[in-house]
């Protein structure tokens, strides 16, 4: 899995590709932890090139949600491929994160936040 990370104006943005899995999760976990630590407002990841996430990546992602809680941090996922939505979808995780189609979609529905 690599992380690209780029901020905008409005949003920071991880670009994420590759597999999110047992191996790549700590990576990911220090990213996001750092973004936490910094008191991102607004953060935005691109899984655009995400071919699959497991259980150790949901994980990571809640972890976040709970670490940028106490700060007010706002987090959206964007650009899933059917079969990685399919799995949020499954484990009921829709429901917890802002999932949308772009960028900008994201931004959107964490305006109405």
């Amino acid at each position: 899995m690599e992380i690209v990370k780029s901020d905008s104006g409005t949003a920071t943005t991880l670009h994420l590709s590759g597999e999110i899995d047992l191996h790549a999760s700590p990576a990911l976990r220090a990213e996001l932890h750092r973004c936490a630590e910094s008191q991102t407002p607004c953060l935005l990841l691109d899984f655009t090139a995400v071919d699959y996430i497991d259980s150790s990546g949901l994980a990571t992602l809640i972890e976040y949600v709970r670490e940028a809680a106490p700060f007010g941090g706002k987090l959206a996922l964007f650009g899933l491929q059917k079969k990685v939505r399919t799995i949020f979808d499954l484990v009921r995780l829709n429901e917890l994160f802002v999932i949308s189609g772009t960028a900008d979609e994201a931004l959107a529905e964490l305006a109405k936040k």
